[in-house]
């Protein structure tokens, strides 16, 4: 992967930032999706945010070495405090964390998200906790998909500000566009993760330290709701 050629995972994100968008791609790491999404004309400014010293430098490089420092910004700040009134940001990208984190990187930088915005969101793990937060302050789900790289699963999870709207233990769980969608990559996840499930529970039959019960409930309920899904 370059500032020309996206991973396949980028590539899904990229598909889904609005042409014309003034993007804030938070944890930009080596800023290859903005300085992309600025070769193909894709969108007409960028900010390239990185809470870390390496990668910001390694951001700022990609983006001299292309010449489009007067497009795209790159910003060494925590989470969305890269993001200025000023920018009039239109979507932002935050790809490659775990949900939990994205979901954290959110609920801090709240203040500085205008509600207008579109979030394209790809989490490493912790989708639930993230669509609770999202369903929490008032966005829906308008896309998602698992697509598989590396041996790894991944998920593109893309919300808006709008009406509203409620889903189910369920549908925080699988994703309320996936429930619907059932793509041959989102079954074959969940039937990968049903045999992980039901080998856990063999081993904690087996163990000799008590497993905390609710821990047992917990896994034993995911099991059934993959099953069904699956049935």
């Amino acid at each position: 992967m370059n500032q020309q050629t996206l991973s396949r995972r980028l590539e899904r994100v990229a598909a889904h930032v609005p042409a014309g968008a003034r993007l804030a791609d938070i944890g930009s790491d080596h800023a290859y999706l903005p300085v992309a999404l600025m070769h193909r004309g894709a969108i007409t400014a960028a900010v390239a945010g990185e809470v870390a010293a390496t990668p910001f430098r390694a951001a700022e490089r990609t983006v001299c070495e292309n010449d489009l420092q007067a497009w795209i910004s790159v910003r060494l700040a925590n989470g969305l405090a890269a993001i200025e009134p000023a920018d009039a940001i239109t979507a932002i990208t935050l790809c490659g964390m775990g949900g939990e984190t994205i979901r954290d990187i959110l609920d801090s930088g709240k203040a500085r998200l205008s509600g207008h915005e579109r979030l394209i969101l790809q989490p490493n793990g912790g989708e639930q906790p993230l669509r609770q937060w999202l369903m929490t302050h008032g966005y829906r789900i308008l896309f998602e998909e698992v697509l598989r790289e590396n041996r790894f699963d991944y998920e593109v999870i893309v919300a808006e500000r709008g009406e509203p709207v409620h889903y189910t233990a369920e549908q925080l769980y699988f994703g309320p566009v996936q429930m619907q969608a059932r793509s041959p990559a989102f079954l074959d996840k969940w039937q990968r993760l049903l045999r992980e499930k039901q080998r856990t529970l063999t081993q904690f039959q087996r163990a000799r330290q008590g497993v905390p019960e609710e821990k047992v409930q917990q896994i034993h309920q995911q099991t059934r709701w993959i099953a069904n899904l699956l049935a």
